[in-house]
């Protein structure tokens, strides 16, 4: 059944958080990545030790063993996570409809800012640019 996914697999939470402190520090290692995620809310060592092992067997992280202390870094790119799991929320809660989940996600922000919608407006005009 894991040859039939493509890209990479969807994260837990918890995962989802170690990969943000990876992203943005690089590669760390675990009491590194324990005390950029002890800033947010306590968080045990063993707890993120165990977490990295896991998300090291489903091949979201890499361990580089040369060190004394492993050092964990992303397996995929932040924008790779982010467009499978945007993929997964739009096929699996949308049913596939982009304009659907981006009028859900407006009305669920309290307004967009002038930046984002011109953001926005940027990627639709390259998307119908591409589309031509």
């Amino acid at each position: 059944m894991t040859g039939l996914k493509k890209g990479p697999p969807r994260p837990t939470d918890a995962e989802l958080g170690i990969l943000r402190v990876l992203w943005q520090r690089g590669p760390s290692t675990v009491r590194e990545v324990q005390e950029a995620l002890n800033e947010a809310r306590p968080t045990g060592y063993t707890t993120v030790l165990k977490t990295l092992q896991i998300m090291t067997e489903k091949g979201l992280v890499r361990r580089d063993e040369q060190q004394r202390a492993h050092v964990y870094e992303a397996q995929y790119a932040q924008h790779q996570t982010q467009r499978q799991m945007v993929g997964d929320l739009l096929n699996r809660v949308f049913d596939g409809s982009a304009s659907n989940l981006l009028m859900h996600a407006l009305a669920t922000k309290k307004g967009a800012s002038a930046e984002e919608l011109s953001q926005i407006r940027e990627i639709l005009d390259e998307f119908e640019r591409g589309a031509k």
